[in-house]
């Protein structure tokens, strides 16, 4: 069996239109209209291969097909909401290819031993609600349902209450169905695979994730009258604080990665000192231990910017994730199906977040990375080509099929 590469691409194609940011990007916060759209011809796919559609209380959407013997499904899937800057690929290659394996085997009249089930889940990016992947987060038991309902969004809502607008508060229950196996198909979203000429990348985890916000309190006052040693420039600390987040990383070295993604002064205005600074940083390693040590030490770093320049420090945590490894047997499985493809493979860590990590907790989980041309990612030039998708999505297709059938797991 093969899946049909231009079908899935027809599908990727039409989801890309919901959102369309008119330079070749999508638009589809969590549950915005767009992401309901987006939703809503889905699920249409789905109901139209006769899957049982069902919907959960985050919003989590689960299409089964069952199998010849009873028990837990083999479940792929990923997410199809965007940043704002989304491309085409993230997520939606993983939801769209896991419903094209299904229709291979409808369409072949393969009914395998184990249910199959492709999900997408609720607000993955975090863009709009933090944490990112809070749908697969509250399916997997880490978050209470009702815990989640009150986050509120950068545009002021409140999760629960667009979750019924939009037509998605579901009524199964959190945490979910535990499946047998989760495998999610994604594209890399950096550049190792293309740099090294490799197709298929058998992901041995997820680097831990550190979100934090910072709110640095200073004097708003004239730029022109107020000398330099007079000044509390919340603006000036928010930039030593990317300096040093910057300089953090490059001495830490190995995975150690940081970010200032977010960044807003006010008055925001050309003639005012800053009296006010919000901004984010995101911290990121493999390593759980040296994680924990670049917090320590930003955490450091910023009390001494805060003291030197006067200001005051609000902290507010937005996420906080550890490390996660994943199954050495599924990875395994992805790199042997890669090579008996005929595809160059490479075991390698993610440094984006992922649904996988979360369905980690509740059970054996892997993932199939394919190359991101330029490593490019949450942009609209953001491209995997047409090869690639494919030799993913069969890759996906019988690392499913063999899960489905055998007790590679169990």
């Amino acid at each position: 069996m093969a899946v049909n590469a231009g079908r899935l691409l027809a599908r990727l194609e039409e989801l890309s239109r919901i959102g369309d940011t008119g330079d070749g990007g999508c638009a589809r916060l969590a549950l915005s209209d767009e992401d309901r759209a987006g939703r809503d011809l889905v699920v249409t796919w789905m109901r139209d291969l006769g899957l049982d559609v069902q919907i959960d209380g985050i919003g989590n959407v689960i299409a089964l097909r069952e199998g010849r013997e009873p028990g837990a499904p083999v479940m792929c899937g990923s997410h199809i909401d965007t940043v704002a800057t989304g491309g085409r690929y993230d997520g939606n290659l993983g939801v769209l290819a896991g419903l094209e394996v299904i229709e291979t085997l409808v369409s072949a009249g393969v009914t395998p031993r184990r249910a199959m089930a492709v999900a997408f889940f609720t607000d993955e990016e975090g863009a709009r609600f933090a944490p990112d992947m809070l749908g697969s987060l509250v399916y997997a038991g880490g978050m209470a349902v009702e815990e989640a309902y009150d986050i509120v969004g950068i545009d002021g809502a409140r999760l629960g209450d667009e979750l019924a607008r939009v037509g998605y508060l579901g009524s199964l229950p959190c945490p979910g169905l535990v499946p047998h196996a989760y495998v999610e198909l994604h594209i890399e979203q950096g550049p190792v695979l293309e740099a090294h000429g490799e197709v298929i990348g058998a992901v041995t985890g997820v680097q831990g994730i550190s979100w934090q916000e910072l709110r640095l309190g200073g004097q708003f006052n004239h730029a022109g009258t107020t000398p330099m040693a007079f000044r509390h420039d919340a603006g000036l600390a928010a930039a030593s604080v990317a300096v040093a987040a910057r300089r953090l990383a490059t001495e830490l070295g190995g995975d150690q990665v940081a970010t200032v993604g977010k960044l807003d002064l006010r008055p925001d205005l050309v003639n005012v000192v800053a009296g006010l600074a919000t901004l984010t940083v995101d911290l990121r390693n493999t390593d759980g231990d040296l994680l924990a040590r670049a917090e320590r030490r930003m955490a450091a770093e910023v009390d001494r910017i805060a003291s030197e320049e006067g200001v005051s420090v609000e902290r507010r945590q937005l996420a906080r994730f550890d490390p996660v490894t994943f199954d050495e047997r599924i990875v395994h499985l992805v790199e042997t199906t890669a090579r008996e493809h005929g595809h160059s493979v490479r075991r390698l860590p993610s440094g984006a977040g992922h649904d996988a990590q979360m369905l980690a907790r509740m059970c054996p989980a892997g993932m199939v990375f394919v190359p991101s041309v330029g490593g490019i990612s949450h942009n609209p030039a953001e491209l995997t080509t047409p090869e690639h998708i494919e030799a993913g999505a069969n890759v996906l297709l019988d690392v499913l099929v063999h899960l489905a059938e055998d007790d590679v797991v169990a």
